[in-house]
């Protein structure tokens, strides 16, 4: 790229930094991604993602190459030092988002992926090697200074650059602490044979008052244990062996060699602001949060996908710069929420008082015995923003067939807006004006025709029934914007938000982010 103003710098070539360059040059804007690494990390962080980032990275034309490496989660759970199952909380194998509620991965494979992505897009260039050590801002730009001198100027800048964010430093932004503090050492090893042969847990805490651990499988041929450490092991080196006597129950040399052993002290820790005019914060520089929840990266991955469709409208001119601040509106209470539960969950586990772990134990134990169906995680609606009545929470994607091809939604209809109609006729609804924004209008009936694709399965049908509606507006991102019974208002909700000024603006309906399909009209 040459030295002219881009789109987005990204600072920060993780998971998250790598998702959101991804998606805005998917969607044709121009973007450059500093890393101060030389190369891609190479070591494993974190271990899991969800339904709804698979289905983000189905998007981005990822999820066949991903499969085979992923570890699909169907349960976890959580047994007391004596071996005894407490709890288990289940992971669907087809969940709402379509994919499985929980897989496990190997962060490098998910990162060689997502660069390829970026390195696919010609709008996208990714620099390692490049440290940023100035930040310097504009009434228009933002101006990146390297460690070796060079510069990138960019209308838009967002640090994605972890815990120890020198783009949240450069801003000022304080933290707020919400009180979680724990070392563990983590172990991860790369397996000789499957798990399954070896006996190990797929997905395990124990809630051992001598020594609280966590076990899982982290991917094809991996596994991670986790011990909760003293005060006084923080900092000092781990040797082979002293791991070795660790996991000695369950594994030993012959069964599996050592790839990472790193001490942690986990943390819960929110940014106070995620934006400051044309700069912005994402993934862990704008929160972190204990691991026992497995959604650290998850959130940071919704983040990407809430922040890059919104700097698209603010691009294309069918937004003001103003839009940038429902970020943190929708964003902050989820992960606030998300925290919470995390170190709920985290002190739960972590109790080293005998008498107050057997307490904990018996009122599991009786919760487990109670239960009429299986417990299952349920995530947090987005908070206020861009989105209106009926809108806020994740979407559902169910299999579909336009009379071409079955498939999944988003498979089968694309991506971007969508306008989703019950039936096949739409008096109220002006298709033409959603067309000319952009807009993919799709018809759910029981049988496919023009513009009509088939429920499959009845899962949207019964989505749109809990709804009480008969249209939903899907943002980017695959949260609803409105849903309801009058579908030429939930129309026109969508219009509000994606259609451009009159004057001076740029159709949407030239770019190839839409993701127009077959069985769409």
């Amino acid at each position: 790229m040459t030295d002219d103003v881009v789109d987005v710098a990204v600072v920060g070539a993780g998971p998250v930094g790598l998702t959101l360059a991804a998606l805005l040059g998917q969607a044709g804007r121009s973007v450059v991604v500093l890393e101060r690494h030389p190369a891609l990390y190479g070591l494993p962080r974190a271990a899991s993602f969800d339904g709804e980032v698979l289905r983000l990275l189905a998007g981005l034309g990822l999820a066949e190459e991903l499969l085979p490496t992923l570890h699909v989660q169907e349960a976890y759970q959580w047994s007391d030092a004596a071996g005894e199952v407490l709890l288990s909380l289940e992971s669907r194998l087809v969940g709402d988002s379509g994919w499985p509620d929980l897989l496990m991965f190997h962060q490098p494979v998910l990162e060689r992926a997502l660069h390829a992505r970026c390195g696919s897009l010609p709008s996208v260039e990714v620099r390692l090697g490049a440290a940023v050590t100035g930040l310097d801002r504009a009434e228009d730009e933002v101006r990146l200074v390297t460690a070796e001198g060079g510069t990138v100027r960019a209308r838009y800048v967002v640090g994605c650059d972890g815990g120890n964010s020198f783009v949240r430093t450069a801003l000022g932004i304080d933290e707020d602490d919400l009180g979680f503090a724990e070392p563990w050492l983590v172990c991860d090893f790369v397996l000789r044979r499957p798990a399954a042969e070896l006996g190990l847990p797929s997905a395990l805490q124990v809630g051992d008052p001598d020594g609280p651990t966590t076990i899982f499988t982290t991917g094809a041929g991996r596994q991670r244990f986790c011990f909760m450490l003293d005060d006084a092991d923080v900092g000092r080196e781990i040797a082979d062996a002293e791991v070795w006597r660790r996991v000695e129950r369950h594994l030993t040399p012959a069964d599996a060699d050592v790839e990472r052993v790193a001490t942690y002290t986990f943390r819960s820790l929110v940014a106070r602001r995620w934006r400051d005019g044309r700069v912005l914060l994402a993934g862990d520089a704008a929160h972190r949060m204990p691991p026992f929840l497995g959604q650290g990266m998850c959130s940071g991955m919704r983040d990407a996908a809430n922040l890059a469709f919104k700097l698209d409208l603010v691009s294309t001119g069918a937004q003001d710069p103003g839009v940038l601040d429902t970020y943190q509106s929708e964003r902050e209470p989820h992960v606030r929420a998300l925290t919470a539960t995390s170190i709920a969950l985290g002190r739960r586990h972590t109790l080293t008082d005998h008498a107050l772990a057997r307490e904990r134990d018996d009122a599991m134990r009786a919760t487990r015995d109670s239960l009429r169906e299986p417990e299952r995680i349920r995530l947090p609606d987005l908070g206020p923003g861009l989105h209106g009545p009926g809108g806020g929470a994740l979407s559902v994607q169910g299999r579909v067939d336009d009379g071409r091809r079955a498939g999944l939604l988003d498979q089968v209809v694309g991506g971007g807006f969508r306008l989703l109609l019950l039936g096949d006729d739409f008096p109220d609804v002006d298709v033409t004006a959603l067309r000319a924004a952009g807009v993919t209008t799709t018809g759910i009936g029981k049988s496919a025709g023009d513009g009509v694709v088939a429920d499959l399965d009845g899962t949207l049908h019964r989505w749109f029934d809990r709804l009480g509606a008969t249209a939903v507006a899907v943002r980017p991102d695959h949260y609803v914007l409105a849903a309801g019974p009058d579908a030429g208002e939930v129309a026109r909700a969508l219009l509000r938000v994606v259609a451009p000024p009159v004057a001076g603006s740029v159709s949407r309906a030239r770019r190839s982010s839409t993701g127009r399909a077959a069985g769409t009209r």
